[in-house]
This record gives structure tokens, sequence and C-alpha cells, in this order.
């Protein structure tokens, strides 16, 4: 059983891989993936059509290509990238929040779900999220209250959008928002695939006393064509050492607390 679960990990770390050099190069090659993860041709082509039958790449003679929905990597494969960095930035991010009753806000990602894993310890928490698997996660811990929005559930995402969530949301009071985005750009601001998730989690930001973004290096610079907020509706960015120090001289002079996990 040991075995079977460490195999299980190894594929998942290679698909998640695989998605990320579809989305960079727009296509892979079996042979050249093969040699790269030091696994056999047919173990990889296993690996590809698991994706195929997800609708997250189509299989061409060699390789395979993209599809639209490989543009955004699933959360269970988001698990897996940049691991380290985003337990550092959870744990750094989750000792902001102040000791005693607390209202906290999460939208989805793999960085606030493991904030949330963080604070599950406590026992003094009202939980308000757009984020099914956050959601039941925090269900489980007797002394927590939750409260879900309602909403359409993103595939890809986990995150209950739209009108429906938007509408609950705007009624919550919160204290502490934690915010995960997908791209950060002082100029396009906060960002995320989707645009309907966007607005969705602008509404959860906007009804926050403050609000902490956190986010890993690699997501710094990037710009997606969901419109969340402008840089100057966050109070603090949790990141790593990987932010440049240009960046961070900015962030701070445009007032946002940087803290570097």
């Amino acid at each position: 059983m040991p075995a079977r679960s460490a195999d299980g990990a190894l594929r998942g770390e290679r698909m998640a891989t695989i998605l990320v050099r579809l989305r960079e190069h727009g296509e892979v090659h079996a042979t050249d993936l093969a040699a790269e993860f030091g696994v056999s041709q047919a173990t990889l082509r296993r690996d590809l059509a698991i994706l195929e039958e997800q609708g997250l790449c189509t299989r061409r003679y060699g390789g395979a290509v993209p599809t639209e929905s490989s543009t955004e990597l699933p959360v269970a494969f988001r698990d897996r990238r940049s691991q380290r960095e985003k337990a550092a930035v959870a744990k750094a991010a989750a000792a902001l929040l102040p000791p005693g009753p607390q209202t906290v806000g999460f939208t989805g990602g793999t960085t606030t779900s493991e904030i949330a894993r963080v604070l599950s310890k406590r026992v003094d928490l009202v939980v308000v999220t757009n984020a099914l698997n956050i959601a039941s996660e925090m269900a489980a811990k007797p002394r927590i209250r939750v409260v879900v929005s309602g909403g359409v559930a993103r595939s890809q995402s986990t995150e209950l959008v739209g009108p429906w969530a938007e509408s609950a949301l705007a009624q919550a009071s919160i204290g502490t928002a934690y915010i995960g985005v997908d791209g950060l750009d002082l100029k396009a601001g906060l960002t995320t695939h989707d645009t309907v998730e966007a607005r969705t989690n602008a509404v959860l930001l906007e009804r926050a006393e403050r609000v902490v973004v956190v986010a890993d290096s690699s997501k710094i610079g990037r710009v997606l064509p969901g419109h969340i907020a402008p840089v100057s509706a966050m109070q603090v960015l949790v990141t790593d050492d990987g932010i440049t120090t240009e960046l961070l001289a900015a962030l701070t002079a445009a007032g946002v607390e940087v803290v570097i996990a």
C-alpha cells in the first residue's frame, strides 16, 4: 500500500509538470518527457491518457497539445507545485491573525487552503468562504463556525461563483480576508484565470477590514484575464524570498506591508 501511494504521488507530480509545459510551450513530446522523468514511454503515455480523459490535453502522435482547460491547473495538480514555498507562506500568513474571536474570509486556492489547515486548530473562528474544499475541511472542526456562499461550482478551482455567491458574500462582515491570486502585477493588480470567479472574490475582498493576499513568487509579475482588485486594495502581501528587490520596494512605497516567509 505505501508503494502505491508513492507511485500515485510521483504520477501526480509528473502530470502537474506536464500541464505546466503544455501551458508554456503549446505541446509536449513523450520521448523527451520520459527521459526527463526517468520512466518508460509506456508510463508517460498512460499519464497523457489520464490527462486526456480529464479534458486537459489532446494526444497526438508522439506527444500531446493543450486544450482550453489546460491553461488553468486544477487544484489537485496545483497542490503539487511550489509546496515548500506555499507551506512557508501559509504559516506566515496564519500567524498574522490576531488572537481571540475572529471572522475570517477565504477565497479558494492551494495557499489559502493551507492557511485554513493551520488555523483549523483555533476554537474561536467564524469562517466565511466560497471554496468548497475549505468549507468541507473546516466544517469538520466542531468549534469553528463555517458560512458557505451559494453559487455555481467551478471544477478547476472548487470555488462557488456567480450572482448567488456574490449576493451571499455581500452580506458578510469579515475581519481578515485571505485572498489567493494567480497573478499579481503593479499595474494590472490582483488577477485570476476566470472573470466570474474574479468578481466573486472581489466581493469577499470588499467585505473585509483587512486584506491579506498570499502568493508565492511564481505568481508575481503574471497578468491574467480575471481582474479582482488593484494592488491598493490589499494591506498585506505574504510571499517568499523569490520576490525581486525592485518589486518589494515598489509595493512598500505603495503602502503594502510585505511579509517574506
